[in-house]
């Protein structure tokens, strides 16, 4: 099994995922000094990039369901990976956690370079799949 699809790596990116929500919380709880716009924030940042994450997607990609609400072209979706984790990291950096936002940082990187084969399927994917 080729390590962009095997379990442990996609294990890693859902942790990622996770992670990056968990970031996109906390600066939306804490960007505000009223409470109530503290929680519409820390809940609709995230939900805002859940979204995002699961409509714009690359037809057939197969470390997702391989549908594709809104296809996309695999260097676009590349291009939202890469601002969705960055997002992540600098919400981590925002809220103090520097060594951790450096260490999530080295960690994509690392799921990346295990993900070569699906960044190159996707490298050659056209718009709309």
């Amino acid at each position: 099994m080729e390590a962009s699809y095997h379990p442990a790596n996609l294990a890693l990116r859902f942790v990622l995922e996770l992670t990056v929500l968990a970031s996109l919380a906390h600066v939306g709880w804490t960007g505000f000094q009223e409470t109530w716009p503290s929680i519409a924030a820390a809940c609709l940042l995230p939900a805002l990039a859940m979204t995002v994450w699961a409509v714009f997607a690359v037809p057939g990609d197969r470390s997702r369901s391989g549908r594709a609400p809104v296809a996309i072209s695999g260097r676009l979706r590349l291009s939202l990976e890469s601002m969705f984790f960055a997002v992540g990291a600098l919400g981590l950096w925002m809220a103090g956690l520097k060594v951790l936002s450096v260490s999530f940082t080295a960690v994509v990187l690392v799921h990346y370079g295990l993900s070569g084969a699906r960044v190159k399927w996707l490298l050659a994917q056209p718009p709309g799949g």
